[in-house]
């Protein structure tokens, strides 16, 4: 499978894997900065309760994290799970390798490579999650992109992605300047937003990929999507 292809609408500091690896780490604690208070954590925690539903306690389920950037999401997905007696052992998957590095170093096991041709071999891990990631994509990558997590997954996958709307983008500015986040972190949360899907786009996408999964508009401007993968 080709590389996927980056969105041509704007540009952020994180679609180039080059690029400046102090930048790279500001942009990334303020991302985990603001999954934790916009809404990205808790949707894909949202998702996984739905995705996990009627597990009993005491399972154990490996997660594959695509686009973990600082690890945050995966670790927090790992303490959601334990605190119902599940232990979920989150590993990340980055292809930009200043972010896998921090991943390491904060404590999640990361592999460096693309979500287009990942090094995982087919139904490995019990559950693919993807959170703020789909939208750096093309539309035709994006589809690629949940066509790959729909393969390697056996159990469930969990998508979580920014829902486009003006108002979410006014708010972000508004929180941003609060939290005082960098100015490039600032501006590329804008053109992330931009990016973002409605719920009929992120809804045909994913029939496009030939999955079964379910839309919800979560608080923060969040979509999140699920299903159970193909056997």
């Amino acid at each position: 499978m080709p590389p996927l292809a980056t969105r041509r609408l704007g540009v952020e500091l994180l679609d180039d894997p080059s690029g400046s690896p102090a930048a790279v780490e500001t942009s990334l604690h303020n991302i985990a900065r603001a999954n934790r208070w916009f809404g990205g954590t808790a949707a894909v925690c949202w998702g996984l309760r739905r995705a996990l539903h009627g597990v009993s306690s005491g399972a154990r389920l490996t997660l594959l994290d695509v686009g973990s950037g600082l690890g945050d999401v995966p670790r927090a997905a790992a303490a959601w799970a334990a605190r119902r007696g599940i232990r979920l052992v989150p590993v990340g998957l980055e292809r930009h390798p200043v972010a896998a590095r921090l991943a390491v170093a904060h404590g999640l096991p990361t592999i460096i490579g693309c979500a287009s041709a990942p090094p995982v071999s087919d139904k490995s891990v019990d559950v693919v999650s993807v959170c703020m990631v789909a939208h750096h994509f093309e539309p035709d990558s994006v589809v690629d992109l949940l066509r790959t997590c729909d393969r390697l997954a056996r159990r469930a996958v969990v998508v979580a992605d920014l829902r486009r709307a003006a108002v979410a983008a006014a708010a972000f500015r508004c929180g941003a300047r609060l939290l005082r986040f960098d100015a490039v972190t600032r501006g590329d949360g804008v053109t992330s937003i931009r990016r973002g899907f409605t719920t009929p786009e992120l809804a045909a996408l994913l029939a496009r990929a030939g999955v079964a999964a379910t839309v919800t508009q979560r608080p923060g401007w969040r979509l999140v999507a699920t299903w159970t993968p193909r056997p």
